[in-house]
């Protein structure tokens, strides 16, 4: 079972991937994602134990040396961050929809846990850095109050490091918009 989740982004495509290999040889990982991102930068995602993953960051972090751009490690990460990276959440019926808008792709996985044990929503998807700038965002699901609710615990969480750039919650938003979005 992934209990953790561990993120380390670079500013060099190259020592990306050799830090990649060699944080996949550093500890007993699984390897999520492991791909360039706008605007030349290059993004890691692994999961497994808590210790397991903060070994291998720290091991990322290391052999990027002066290309690392960020790292983060989320423990008891919930189990709904994986689907959403993937976009291959069930969506059943959709009352509201709340967008997060972050600065980094590591602080879009960071919102999407904070988002989901805050409130009751479902986390529909979490889309990173790809024809986004360097951006990230995140969409939820639930009651609008509930939406609204995980919205600020996010803002809260980044304040202090101005990880989120925008965030809205839509009321009943259109089906026809849901359906180009997802």
């Amino acid at each position: 079972m992934k209990k953790s989740i561990g993120l380390v982004e670079f500013k060099s495509i190259a020592k990306g991937i050799e830090a990649t290999d060699a944080m996949l040889k550093a500890a007993h990982v699984e390897l999520i994602l492991s791909t360039p991102i706008c605007p030349g930068k290059y993004v890691t995602l692994i999961s497994g134990d808590v210790g397991a993953v903060k070994n291998a960051v720290e091991v990322g972090k290391q052999t990027g040396s002066i290309f690392t751009i960020e790292s983060y490690v989320i423990p008891n990460v919930s189990p709904t961050i994986f689907p959403a990276l993937t976009a291959t959440m069930d969506v059943n019926k959709i009352t509201s929809l709340g967008i997060i808008e972050t600065i980094s792709a590591i602080t879009s996985i960071v919102a999407g846990d904070v988002a989901v044990k805050s409130a009751n929503v479902q986390l529909l998807e979490i889309r990173l850095a790809r024809g986004l700038g360097g951006k990230g965002f995140v969409l939820i699901s639930g009651e609008v109050a509930a939406v609204k609710q995980a919205i600020k615990a996010c803002e809260n969480k980044l304040e202090e490091t101005g990880g989120i750039i925008s965030a809205v919650a839509i009321a009943s938003p259109s089906h026809e918009l849901i359906s180009k979005l997802l």
